[in-house]
């Protein structure tokens, strides 16, 4: 009898026999099988769930631990999505297991995960759902819950709501807001709107899955909501309720109204989502101009800088090159494209392992894809790459990089902030200007690094960042003037103390 044998060549002979589900503190998927396998995983987009594997004779069995650290983090549920078993070669190849087509089971470990396995076409696939309890699954329960939730007359709640990117994560201003109401007010309670178990919220604050019955009732009862997207259409703002709209980065390109060939029916959906908000966050002069108008909002604009920010103006990179496992003597660089309307799955526009390659040692590339790519694209695999698409806070990703390699990407205003090198590839730059979204401003004009279509050129300017951070110091400090003015480590401090004294909350 072995355990966890090496990878080797996929076997063809293996098959799962049997699957089934053991809950308890550590719930765990346990596969059984005829053949002798290599590796085994269940992978999904972008999270694999390592087996453990104990081969006996023509005989095996394997243990997937349904919870797992990500990025050296807690120990928490996997991402609900779909997962397939497959045999993991020397080369890093993966060949689908065969399964018996009566391998079926299903659990629910109450506030952690819903699991389903089952056969597709031959195949053993693992289904992660949020872990809704039956009364709280289906079409026919959330209208009940909705039609509650409007109709109730709740008492107001002293508490904060957040969300952050629909509740995908638990970051960018309103984590930074989160942390500054924990430092100077521990007593208001704290509640993160998340998509299912698998989101880290901060230390102290309550985790609540959308769509459940609590998440319904905290999200009509709290006096204060801090988002950063749209609230979508089953929110109904309460008298009592504030909702800061904090939004999620200064526009380059073209937003809501702004957006060439918007229809009447996406411009009704924009008036009526604006409404629900009461106050917006703006980083700098030009956002507070695209809000008014992007969105024809009337209402009060905070000109604060943004919270998320704070955070990069005295770093600390180790816990996060540690938590990544980045060696010290490598350069950083962060390739974080924005999506394309027209491409919403695609990220790697740079065909970032060759560039990597072509750079040659000493160099590791971050590839981050933006927040809409999250769920229909899949990680990039190669050597001396690191996919962090999934990376809960880009914030921290600032931290580590040496340089930053952006397109349209609203983090080039965020990034500035580190005074660090910037990198401009856009290689559909008239396609993405003049057709699919347009600019509010000259990128050529003002970029403060190099705007290049070559990825061949970016690889000689990358190697030589001094000279191109010599070449664009004018315009780098003009920029930061431009959109940093209020990033200066203080902003959530601010926001707060603003809040504070509005009385939206405490």
């Amino acid at each position: 009898m072995s355990a966890t044998p090496p990878a080797g060549p996929v076997a063809r002979d293996v098959a799962v026999e049997s699957a089934r589900f053991v809950p308890g503190e550590r719930p765990t998927l346990t596969l059984s099988g005829t053949g002798r396998p290599g590796a085994l995983v269940l992978r999904g987009p972008r999270q694999d769930l390592p087996g453990t594997v104990i081969v006996d004779g023509d005989g095996w069995r394997a243990e997937f631990p349904l919870l797992v650290s990500r990025w050296r983090g807690a120990l928490l549920p996997a991402p609900s999505g779909s997962y397939t078993a497959v045999q993991l070669a020397d080369d890093g190849s993966a060949a689908p297991l065969h399964a018996a087509e009566q391998t079926s089971d299903d659990i629910l470990v109450p506030g952690w995960l819903r699991a389903t396995a089952a056969v597709v076409d031959g195949v053993l696939r693992l289904e992660l759902v949020p872990p809704l309890t039956d009364a709280e699954r289906g079409r026919e329960n959330q209208a009940a819950l909705e039609n509650d939730y409007r109709s109730a007359k709740r008492a107001p709640l002293d508490a904060v709501f957040f969300e952050s990117f629909y509740g995908q994560s638990a970051t960018c201003n309103p984590l930074a807001l989160d942390r500054e109401f924990a430092a100077t007010r521990p007593d208001i309670a704290r509640y993160w709107s998340v998509v299912d178990a698998s989101v880290e919220v901060p230390e102290g604050s309550v985790a609540l899955i959308e769509g459940s019955a609590e998440w319904w009732r905290i999200r009509g009862s709290a006096r204060l909501l801090v988002v950063n997207d749209w609230l979508r259409n089953r929110f109904a703002r309460r008298r009592f309720q504030t909702v800061l709209q904090t939004w999620h980065g200064t526009p380059l390109k073209k937003i809501a109204l702004g957006r060439p060939g918007v229809g009447l029916r996406t411009a009704l959906a924009t008036i009526r989502e604006r409404g629900r908000w009461s106050i917006m966050l703006s980083q700098n002069a030009h956002s507070t101009a695209v809000f008014r108008s992007a969105y024809a909002f009337l209402g009060p604009i905070w000109q604060e800088g943004y919270p998320r920010d704070d955070a990069l103006v005295s770093p600390d990179p180790d816990a996060v090159r540690e938590r990544l496992g980045l060696p010290r003597n490598v350069t950083v660089l962060l390739y974080a494209p924005t999506w394309r309307d027209d491409r919403p799955e695609h990220i790697d526009h740079l065909d970032v392992a060759a560039f990597t390659d072509a750079l040659g040692p000493g160099y590791v590339t971050l590839i981050r894809g933006h927040s809409r790519t999250l769920l229909p694209g899949r990680d990039v695999r190669a050597s001396n790459i690191l996919d962090v698409t999934g990376y809960p806070d880009v914030t921290e990703l600032f931290l580590v990089a040496d340089a930053l390699i952006t397109d349209y990407s609203s983090v080039m205003f965020d990034f500035s902030v580190t005074g660090k090198p910037m990198f401009f590839f856009a290689p559909d730059l008239d396609h993405y200007r003049e057709q699919l979204r347009g600019f509010y401003f000259d990128l050529d004009a003002a970029a403060p690094g190099p705007v290049v279509q070559d990825a061949a050129e970016l690889v000689g300017l990358v190697r030589d960042r001094d000279a191109s951070s010599g070449l664009y110091a004018e315009k780098y400090a003009a920029w930061r003037e431009r959109f940093n003015p209020r990033d200066d480590g203080g902003s959530a401090a601010r926001v707060v103390a603003r809040l504070l004294k509005r009385g939206a909350v405490g």
